[in-house]
């Protein structure tokens, strides 16, 4: 085989790799990302955390792009004054079918001065992930809500952008 045809057929196969890739890519666009759910969350001991206190968390929501969704998480809490630092979130929301998006998230609970109420402030969150046509997402976003620390129950709300 002569060297330009070697050439040719090796430049050939190449743009067909290139062109497969990132045809792969093309679909990808920002979408909103915007969730409402109520949760119940447990704080107790946790090794993982630099303060050796964390929080677990479970709950439900809807999203006008996901659908319903259930959602886990774990974050280490750090007293602030009157008020408590969480960071190291991890996030799982589970889709309906089954896909998953992976987040980390940190922010503030800052009490409102009504009984054991507290909101988030400055919370945000970004976007590490997922399974499925999230196997690849990224993005990040905004948390607000509140809970009552007394019970554990409350609500959050994520606002924010994501690309799959």
């Amino acid at each position: 085989m002569s060297k330009a045809l070697l050439r040719l057929v090796t430049g050939s196969v190449l743009m067909s790799i290139a062109l497969c890739a990132s045809a792969g890519n093309g679909n990808s666009t920002y979408k909103d990302l915007n969730l409402s759910g109520v949760l119940h969350e447990v704080p107790g001991p946790s090794v993982r955390c630099p303060s050796n206190f964390g929080g677990s968390i479970a709950g439900y929501g809807e999203s006008s792009l996901l659908g319903r969704v259930v959602f886990l998480s774990s974050d280490c809490i750090t007293p602030n004054g009157s008020n408590y630092t969480f960071s190291d979130g991890r996030l799982l929301i589970t889709t309906m079918t089954g896909e998953q998006i992976f987040a980390s998230y940190s922010g503030q609970f800052v009490a409102t001065g009504v009984g054991t109420n507290y909101v988030f402030s400055n919370a945000t969150f970004q976007i590490t992930g997922g399974t499925g046509r999230y196997a690849r997402a990224s993005g990040s976003g905004s948390l607000s809500g509140g809970e009552d620390m007394a019970t554990g129950q409350g609500t959050i709300q994520l606002k924010g952008r994501i690309l799959y």
